[in-house]
């Protein structure tokens, strides 16, 4: 069988590696700044609505934090995990747009329309714009609202932008990949353009920043700017540590001694961007937020394995809904928590920062019913337990179908073809290609040996469409138990039943060539005008205005820089 195909790699050997030591409270290698104002004693809870700030990484692997045992250096992140609330069974979901729409609605991906893959840079589509989102509530509730970093909700029309979705201001990139130092982003051959916005305007003069260091310093920037006495929300969306793998110089000579180059670099942005969190963590404290505030640390998926993340010892990687794909590192941090330094299993989703922060900031959430997320702040800051009892990890109809799936192998109720997910208690149930299904150890060596998992992936999931693990039993999906309990599995199918029920039409539309960076000044940002319709997909001709002539000074303007920038690039890296 499958499952033993790592007999022969012993549990002794893998010791000997470190792969299975989990260190939950190992020590910071460094120490953090400004830490006296943690121990004293604190005011009553929310005697004013706190300060929340909520920090995303992109692509960092559950295995890629100090306190799950890495490799990688991340002080900062161990003792704000440490000193408040570690979630170790907390999900989120598996590729970047699904967990930000989630975020910033409180709803799952077939409430939205987005269940299938991400919003593309030419693709007439964005977060429903009927949506009442987390920051315009906050906004309801008094709050300043800002936003840094990376968006990747959809932009072709204005009324897409963070700044019309209840965000004062905006700094970041639209698009879900762009470059740390020219921001440019590539959709394809060709298909090239800009992409770092302040507010609604292309912020050229910021190109040649490293963006975890132009972010954190316009987070500190909003926080001197800002009165402490007036209640603040900072989501910090980081561009780290997608690929592309670019870190400074400093940050990579720390971990010259690791012989897989991809993991090098991929450690470095890590460590970088526990420097920012520092920096971020330090301005709470300089400018009076601190005692006041609420920290919340969370991943966007699972990483990705061969661009240097690790999600070890769980299967799978980003893409997939094994739980390497969604598990998350998760903690929240905040002098308001009563009960502080300890780790929660409590069952929490992404979805459930919706109304917890709401809540927190004493918002009203009559207004917006439907939501898929519940409260968690109980469980968190009292260690009651949680209202979260099961979680739709997702049902997409459009992604590729199960070559041996059928609605036979589904009791009749549930085409087992369709990829699907769902948790319920301490049951876990996949249909469909649920994805890349190995167990990846950290690559540290420079030609680690694959044959010994791939072995395992390659017997495992041939002519099957359903799986079902015991995921408390089993965390790492190791034992499939749908033979032995078809009683449960039909149980889990008849949940993806309900929930299919009131699933949205998927919101997907053809690309369209308007988008092109080069009928736009030569960046990525807004091309259909307010009159076009939700999901307009008009034809792609190019303008021919008055602007084309200020378009190619700008194209030949910035083709010097990027030459130049090339050219300082290849010395610093």
């Amino acid at each position: 069988m499958a499952v033993y195909a790592l007999t022969g790699f012993s549990l002794v050997s893998l010791l000997s590696f470190g792969y299975l030591s989990w260190d939950w409270m190992k020590p910071s290698l460094v120490a953090d700044v400004a830490t006296d104002s943690v121990e004293k004693s604190l005011p009553p809870a929310f005697a004013r609505p706190p300060h929340i700030i909520f920090i995303l990484t992109d692509d960092q692997g559950y295995h890629d934090v100090g306190y799950h045992g890495s490799d990688i250096q991340t002080p900062t992140l161990d003792r704000l995990a440490a000193e408040g609330v570690k979630l170790e069974n907390y999900y989120i979901q598996p590729i970047c747009t699904p967990s930000r729409s989630q975020l910033i609605t409180g709803r799952y991906q077939i409430h939205t329309g987005l269940q299938h893959s991400i919003i593309r840079p030419r693709q007439p589509n964005c977060l429903p714009l009927d949506q009442v989102t987390l920051p315009q509530k906050l906004q309801e509730a008094g709050y300043s609202t800002h936003m840094v970093g990376k968006w990747h909700l959809g932009f072709y029309k204005k009324e897409c932008l963070p700044t019309r979705r209840g965000f004062d201001t905006f700094l970041g990139s639209l698009t879900g990949n762009v470059d740390y130092y020219t921001y440019d982003n590539c959709d394809g051959p060709g298909v090239c353009g800009y992409d770092l916005h302040e507010g609604e305007d292309v912020a050229w003069d910021q190109s040649g920043k490293y963006s975890t260091f132009l972010y954190t310093q316009r987070v500190s920037k909003i926080l001197a700017s800002h009165s402490p006495k007036e209640p603040i929300f900072i989501y910090v969306a980081f561009q780290a540590v997608h690929t592309p793998l670019q870190s400074p110089k400093e940050y990579i000579y720390r971990y010259r001694s690791m012989g897989n180059v991809a993991r090098r670099k991929y450690a470095a942005m890590v460590t970088c961007m526990d420097e920012a969190v520092k920096n971020i963590t330090w301005a709470l404290k300089k400018y009076g937020y601190y005692d006041n505030s609420v920290i919340v640390f969370s991943t966007d998926n699972g990483g990705q394995t061969f661009s240097g993340g690790s999600n070890w010892p769980l299967r799978g990687r980003k893409g997939t809904y094994w739980e390497g794909g969604v598990r998350g590192i998760g903690f929240v941090h905040s002098p308001l928590i009563k009960r502080k330094r300890r780790t929660s299993w409590a069952l929490v989703h992404i979805t459930d920062w919706y109304p917890t922060l709401v809540s927190l900031a004493r918002g009203n959430l009559s207004n917006v019913p439907g939501l898929d997320g519940y409260n968690v702040w109980p469980a968190i800051s009292e260690g009651k337990e949680s209202p979260r009892t099961e979680i739709l990890h997702n049902i997409d109809p459009l992604y590729n179908h199960a070559k041996y799936g059928s609605l036979e192998d589904g009791f009749g109720i549930w085409n087992t073809a369709v990829q699907a997910s769902i948790r319920v208690g301490e049951w876990k149930l996949l249909t469909g290609d649920p994805g890349y299904s190995d167990w990846i150890p950290p690559q540290t060596l420079t030609n680690f040996p694959g044959s010994w998992w791939n072995l395992e992936r390659l017997t495992d999931g041939l002519r099957k469409s359903v799986w079902l693990f015991n995921i408390t039993a089993d965390p790492y999906e190791r034992y499939d138990l749908s033979d032995q309990r078809p009683d449960v599995v039909r149980t889990l199918l008849m949940r993806l039943v309900h929930y299919n029920r009131t699933a949205i039409p998927v919101r997907y539309p053809a690309e369209n060539p308007r988008a092109h960076p080069d009928f736009n000044g030569g960046a990525w940002g807004p091309w259909a005008s307010e009159e076009d319709g939700d999901e307009w997909e008009g034809g792609g001709e190019p303008l021919k205005s008055r602007n084309k002539k200020k378009k190619c000074k700008i194209c030949k303007l910035r083709s010097f820089f990027r030459k130049l920038n090339t050219r300082l690039m290849s010395n610093r890296i």
